[in-house]
């Protein structure tokens, strides 16, 4: 992995998916994220005005956070989101195009994969870090048997479904950090909701790394 985003990541590595968040909401629900212990904030793009949201994030919180997108699909889009300040590119496939347009502009880059020859393709056209998607077809036993034939520095981060109480068993197996969505916010949360799911989640983690 890339040094800068290790840094990033390292310290509490758990990207906060935040599926559904909208411009009016982005400062107080970052606030209460990063208040928690989140330093990795994604907007998917598929929702409602996500680059205003990344910018607006980016802005208030770019110093404190690694702020990105999810759900990228074209190169444009990875454009869009480095011009709003965003600085991680998540996508839920490897495309050899999305990695080498965000390594161009200066962005972390994490696609998803399914497969070790995807992960591999993905790693040797510059990935920073693996995004192990969907999580519930890639099981504990299936993660160690990554692990097993990719460096220890390569970042396996499983993504669907992942609670506090399933993250022992892929911690185990050799995951780096998870991606954490409906599990963490909706859109509809209230937001101590999100402050006290968010506090389950870094509790636990503090238990692994």
């Amino acid at each position: 992995m890339d040094e800068q985003f290790v840094e990033w990541i390292s310290p509490m590595p758990l990207v906060a998916i935040l599926r559904g968040l909208t411009p009016d909401k982005a400062s107080e629900t970052g606030a209460v994220l990063i208040d928690a212990g989140f330093r990795v904030l994604e907007v998917p793009l598929n929702s409602p005005n996500p680059i205003e949201t990344i910018s607006i994030l980016a802005a208030e919180f770019g110093q404190r956070a690694l702020i990105g997108a999810g759900t990228v699909m074209t190169t444009d889009q990875v454009i869009q989101i480095a011009d709003a300040g965003g600085k991680l590119i998540v996508s839920p496939h490897s495309d050899q195009n999305l990695i080498t347009a965000a390594k161009a502009r200066g962005l972390f880059s994490m696609p998803g994969v399914a497969t070790p020859s995807e992960g591999f393709a993905a790693l040797n056209a510059g990935a920073d870090g693996l995004k192990l998607f969907p999580a519930e077809s890639l099981s504990p036993p299936v993660v160690k048997a990554w692990r097993a034939v990719m460096d220890r520095r390569v970042g396996l981060f499983p993504v669907g479904g992942i609670t506090p109480d399933t993250m022992d068993a892929y911690w185990e197996a050799g995951a780096t950090g998870f991606g954490l969505g409906s599990a963490l916010f909706k859109a509809d949360y209230a937001l101590s909701e999100i402050g006290a799911k968010a506090d389950r989640f870094i509790t636990k983690m503090r238990t692994l790394i």
